[in-house]
């Protein structure tokens, strides 16, 4: 029988309520850093808050963070920090501001770039502010630096290595404009970084406040006792917990350099007394393009998605001395310099997420959350040509999806992604005043949430078209249009991802959930869906009014509400949203869905893609009924990829159908 640490009794150097009130104002401290970015970036990427700040101490761990902060940047801040003090050491002054980007020095892609300042007190480190901003460009071979074709950094941009941009107050022009001669947009970028070097300032004189309100022992105390605060407060939560081990996979698409077969991302989590060990060894090799991810990302999905669970628990480093994680060298999951990582978000950060996400389902049910879908950036640049002159533009896009369905409720609908809930949903209308980028359709796909008990989020379908412009290209960083997003305990998969370039025209084209450098031209018109989050719970256990509230309000077809969850509706007036359960055959198609939905999984997939192509069976059915992939450009089968889809569904579906 495993043993639990001794729990000791704990004195604080503060009285409780100085601790309160400065472990609240360290919080409100980054807060007024991110209103400070919010209200002076240019990028509308960052307005739209792809960007995090955080407190750092003298050591470079994590005091706190703010409210709203992207949980991939918040777990990877402290890192970055750290190679800040270890390659300047005592070579750091008042008034000194670096910058890095690394990814592999604990950042998570180029494009997130750091700007961290020391902060004094009479000649004395105490601290150092942190702001991280998604940057729209870092240079590279395609327009905001993602591509999929990059097997090494060199192709993805500017890797930027801990840097000093300020000196002892001055800012260091000819670095700043070396820097950004190398990307895209270069006036943007330049803007980015003086609003997040004024952010950190912010933060230092909000510190510097508290120093001159409460002292300067008294403050240091308080940075330490919050870490010990958190780190206790995590211990006695796990130490409540059972012992165990539990283990689980999820997958990226491809390799695109060896096609058919999902990559392996395996997850092992250990809780041994009041502490947390995840094991990766399983993983599989990083492969040749860019959606393996570097350590820091790796570990930053691992404390997210263990923090989730816990979500009235602060966190800072307390909360990651809890957390033990071991990354293979030379994988998906800790790839090397120079290997390419700048598409790690919709790769294997997502898949380590997720599947962190089913092993707590199991540990604490009653928070049980099933697979979300999958991050996806869509990114064209060109030449503006709506103005008089010429002006390099660049669409920087995500969208909104499903979340899983949770243990007692359905998915939230079209909502940020897990990656990070903080991020803003585009406005259309900005987007369309920044860029020659029309918006022709942005809404709910129906059928889009995975079929469960409690049914997974929905999707949205958004498309476009290119108006006055030149010389213009199109990349698309996403996943899971193979290792699809699955449901748990019984629940079903929802929609695959891919993009169409021309959709209904003799020029349709399917590209996929992954490419890069795409030529388009004024006119073409694109459409992509994002997936709905999957379903948790046997569907046909769903109440059958819950699927026909589901039709009225155009969340689920009358047709998917009798192949997914054997409910058959009739329509009698849809205008006055009239609609009636026919029970009889309702219990009749239950029984038939329940005799044979094993046997699906078995047929041969082969003759499942013929039925297919000869339009007897749809996109669903093949996912969701016979668990067959096919590569939806050609409609070939892809009998690998299918055999490991398929083992997923019993694991994750079958076995919990009675």
């Amino acid at each position: 029988m495993m043993e639990t640490k001794t729990v000791q009794t704990f004195k604080s150097k503060l009285d409780p309520v100085t601790f309160e009130v400065l472990k609240n104002a360290f919080v409100n401290l980054v807060d007024q850093m991110s209103e400070q970015i919010l209200r002076t970036c240019y990028s509308f990427v960052i307005y739209n808050r792809d960007f995090s700040s955080s407190l750092c101490d003298a050591e470079g761990n994590t005091i706190m963070q703010g409210t709203q902060d992207i949980s991939v940047h918040v777990g990877t801040l402290h890192l970055t920090a750290k190679a800040v003090i270890e390659d300047f050491g005592e070579d750091i002054h008042p008034g000194d501001v670096f910058i890095i980007n690394d990814p592999y020095r604990g950042g998570t892609h180029f494009n997130d770039t750091r700007l961290i300042r020391p902060v004094f007190y009479q000649d004395q480190l105490i601290a150092f502010m942190q702001c991280n901003g998604h940057w729209a460009d870092m240079g590279g071979s395609v327009p905001g630096s993602f591509d999929i074709q990059s097997k090494d950094h060199y192709g993805e941009g500017m890797r930027i290595p801990p840097l000093r941009i300020y000196s002892k107050g001055v800012y260091l022009k000819d670095v700043g404009n070396m820097l950004v001669a190398n990307m895209r947009v270069p006036e943007e970028r330049l803007g980015d970084l003086r609003s997040q070097a004024e952010a950190t300032k912010v933060g230092e004189q909000q510190l510097l406040a508290l120093v001159k309100k409460y002292g300067i022992d008294t403050v240091l105390t308080a940075f330490s006792e919050v870490q010990d605060y958190v780190e206790r407060l995590t211990r006695a939560r796990i130490g409540e917990l059972p012992n165990g081990t539990w283990e689980t996979t999820d997958y990226i698409d491809m390799d695109p350099e060896i096609g058919d077969g999902l990559i392996p991302i395996q997850v092992k989590m250990t809780i041994r007394g009041d502490e947390i060990e995840y094991d990766l060894s399983g993983s599989h090799p990083y492969i040749g393009c860019f959606l393996n991810a570097g350590f820091g990302a790796s570990l930053s999905s691992c404390y997210a998605g263990t923090k989730t669970f816990f979500p009235d628990i602060p966190l800072n480093s307390g909360f990651y001395r809890v957390v033990n994680i071991h990354l293979p060298e030379d994988s998906v999951v800790n790839a090397p310099w120079p290997i390419a990582v700048t598409g790690f978000c919709s790769g294997a950060y997502e898949k380590i997420l997720n599947s962190c996400f089913e092993i707590w389902s199991h540990i604490m049910p009653e928070r049980a959350l099933a697979c979300s879908f999958n991050l996806e950036y869509l990114l064209i640049g060109g030449w503006d040509r709506r103005a008089s002159g010429n002006q390099y533009f660049m669409w920087y896009d995500w969208m909104a999806g499903g979340h899983g369905g949770r243990s007692d409720r359905d998915g939230a609908n079209v909502m940020s992604p897990v990656f990070g809930v903080g991020l803003s949903i585009q406005p259309c209308e900005g987007q369309e005043r920044l860029s020659p980028v029309l918006t022709t359709k942005h809404e709910i796909i129906p059928d889009s949430g995975g079929p469960g008990k409690f049914r997974g989020g929905v999707g949205l379908e958004k498309g476009g078209i290119i108006s006055e412009a030149k010389d213009v290209v199109m990349s698309y960083c996403c996943d899971r249009a193979r290792s699809v997003t699955w449901g748990i305990f019984g629940g079903l998969p929802s929609n695959p991802h891919g993009a169409v370039l021309n959709p209904g025209t003799e020029q349709e084209q399917y590209l996929g959930a992954i490419f890069s450098n795409v030529k388009i031209k004024s006119g073409d018109m694109f459409t992509r869906p994002s997936a709905g989050g999957g379903g948790l719970g046997d569907p046909l256990e769903r109440d059958p009014k819950s699927v026909l509230e589901d039709v009225i309000d155009g969340y689920v077809t009358i047709k998917r509400a009798e192949k997914d969850y054997g409910v058959v509706i009739e329509e009698i007036d849809r205008d006055l949203d009239l609609y009636r359960i026919d029970e009889r055959k309702t219990m009749e198609t239950k029984e038939y869905i329940r005799l044979n939905r094993k046997k699906w999984l078995e047929e041969d997939p082969e003759k499942i893609v013929q039925r297919y192509d000869d339009g007897e069976i749809d996109q669903l059915d093949l996912i969701r009924r016979y668990g067959v992939i096919i590569d939806f450009a050609t409609n070939q089968l892809l009998p690998k990829s299918t055999s490991q889809f398929r083992e997923m569904l019993k694991k994750r579906s079958v076995q919990y159908w009675k």
